[in-house]
C-alpha cells in the first residue's frame, strides 16, 4: 500500500450528488476509518470483490463544499484528501459529537446495533457473548448489549488488557477465545448454562464451539470471518436437535430497506449524547502510515476504532 498524488477529483454526470467532492474542506477535522472490512478490500478476500488501481477506505467524516459535517460510507476511495459519496449513505453530525464518535458509529456501531436488533433478536434477560469484544464493533456490541437488557453479556478476547476493557464497558465476564474447550470455556462464564446469542465474526473453530454452546433457540449472528479461515459447513438437520437459528450480517444490505440505517444513526447519536455509548479510540496514524495501520490491525495489536488522518 501506497501514497500517490493523483489529479483532484472531478466527478462524471449522472454519479448522483457528492457529498465529499472537488472543493471539499480538507481541515484537521476530516479523517478516515481504518477497518477489517477495509483490510479485507486490500486483499482482495471480501464480500464486494475488489480490482487495481484501488483506493481503499469505506467511511469518511468531514465538511462538504456547502458546509455540512457529514459522516458516510463509500464503496471504496476513502484513503484520499477528496472522496465523493452517495448522499443516502451520509448521515448529519451533530455539534456535539466527534470525529471519532461519528465514524465509529457508521459502520461499527451500525453493525453491534443491526445484530442485536434485526439478526439475533435479543430479548431482554438473554446471555450473549461478543467475540472480538475489544474491537470496534466488540466494544460497541458490549454497552448496546447492556443497554437493551441483555441479562449476561460474556466479552472474549485474546489479551488480558483486552478482556478488562470489555469489563470496564459493562460484561459481566470475559473469556479466551482461544480457550482448549472454548464451548466448555462460554458455559461455564454462563453459570454453567449454554447461552442464547453469539455474536460472531472470527471464523474457523471459534465459530463451531460457539454454535455448540448455544442454547434451546439460541441464536448466532455471523458477521466477519477475521480468520479467514471458514468455520465447518453447517449440518441444516442437527439444528433442530436445538432449534438453532445461525444467520449473517452484511452491512451494505441495510441501505436496502429504507429508514432502518437512518433509525440506526438516530439511536446510537441520541445513545453517545446521553453518555450511555461511547467509542472508543484505537490510535491516530498519518495517511501515510495507513500500511502500518492495516498490519497492526491484522496483527490483532489494536483496541476499538483506528483513525487516518488524511492531511499528513
Amino acid at each position: 500500500m501506497q501514497v500517490r498524488s493523483r489529479p483532484r477529483l472531478r466527478l462524471p454526470p449522472g454519479r448522483g450528488r457528492p457529498v465529499f467532492g472537488a472543493g471539499t474542506d480538507t481541515s484537521p477535522r476530516s479523517r478516515r476509518e481504518v477497518g477489517l472490512a477495509t483490510s479485507h478490500n486490500a486483499e482482495n478476500s471480501y464480500l464486494a470483490p475488489a480490482s487495481l488501481p484501488l483506493i481503499p477506505g469505506n467511511e469518511v467524516v468531514g465538511r462538504t463544499p456547502d458546509g455540512r459535517r457529514l459522516v458516510s460510507m463509500v464503496d471504496a476511495g476513502g484513503y484520499a484528501e477528496r472522496v465523493a459519496a452517495p448522499e443516502h449513505m451520509a448521515f448529519e453530525v451533530p455539534d456535539d459529537v466527534d470525529d471519532l464518535t461519528a465514524l465509529g458509529l457508521v459502520v461499527q456501531g451500525t453493525t453491534a446495533w443491526l445484530l442485536l436488533r434485526t439478526a439475533a433478536h435479543l430479548e431482554a434477560g438473554e446471555s450473549v457473548v461478543v467475540h472480538a469484544a475489544a474491537g470496534g464493533v466488540g466494544t460497541l456490541a458490549v454497552q448496546l448489549a447492556k443497554a437493551m437488557g441483555a441479562g449476561r453479556v460474556i466479552a472474549a478476547a485474546s489479551t488480558q488488557d483486552k478482556r478488562d476493557l470489555a469489563l470496564s464497558l459493562g460484561a459481566d465476564a470475559a473469556i479466551d477465545p482461544g480457550a482448549d474447550d472454548l464451548t466448555a470455556a462460554i458455559r461455564e462464564a454462563n453459570g454453567g448454562k449454554r447461552v442464547d446469542v453469539v455474536l460472531e465474526m472470527t471464523g474457523g473453530t471459534v465459530t463451531d464451539r460457539s454454535i455448540a454452546a448455544l442454547a434451546p433457540l439460541g441464536r448466532l449472528a455471523f458477521f466477519g470471518m477475521a480468520s479467514r479461515q471458514p468455520p465447518k459447513p453447517v449440518n441444516l438437520p442437527a439444528l433442530l436437535s436445538h432449534s438453532t437459528t445461525i444467520s449473517g450480517l452484511w452491512l451494505p444490505h441495510a441501505f436496502t430497506k429504507p429508514g432502518l440505517m437512518q433509525h440506526a444513526m438516530r439511536e446510537l447519536f441520541a445513545a453517545v449524547q446521553r453518555g450511555s455509548l461511547k467509542v472508543i479510540g484505537g490510535g491516530e496514524y498519518a495517511l501515510a502510515d495507513a500500511r502500518q495501520a492495516h498490519e497492526d490491525l491484522r496483527a490483532r495489536k489494536t483496541v476499538g476504532k483506528l483513525l487516518l488522518d488524511p492531511t499528513r
